[in-house]
């Protein structure tokens, strides 16, 4: 089993870079699909970025070339950094392991979560 605990965001102004953390502990993060997903309010949890046990990514339309996932395997942590961050990516995030991959964007296949970091884009 594997404990996840994301740390980073705040209020940050449209157009700032924020990074986000999820440290592991329990097992090895790079044993499983790690992901970052976000939930606005009033809105369904929504897949974000996901990252491969070789470390091959993926991300959805709405952040691709905007946010950058990335692992330290070193200190067991998973990272999102977002850069050119608009008011629509205002959401709590989350971070998200899963032993198997059924289906990489589909929330119902995440086994591990963590609490949720807010982040909140606004002049």
């Amino acid at each position: 089993q594997v404990q996840l605990v994301e740390s980073g965001g705040g209020l940050v102004q449209p157009g700032d870079s924020v990074s986000l953390s999820c440290a592991a502990s329990g097992r090895t993060l790079s044993s499983y699909l790690t992901a970052w997903f976000r939930q606005a309010p009033g809105k369904e949890r929504e897949f974000v970025a996901v990252m491969g046990r070789l470390g091959i990514t993926s991300y959805a339309d709405s952040v691709k070339g905007r946010f950058t996932i990335t692992r330290d395997n070193a200190k067991n942590t998973v990272y999102l950094r977002m850069n050119s961050l608009k008011p629509e990516d205002t959401a709590v995030y989350y971070c998200a392991a899963a032993s198997g991959v059924s289906s990489i964007t589909s929330r119902d296949n995440y086994d591990y979560w963590g609490q949720g970091t807010q982040v909140t884009v606004s002049s």
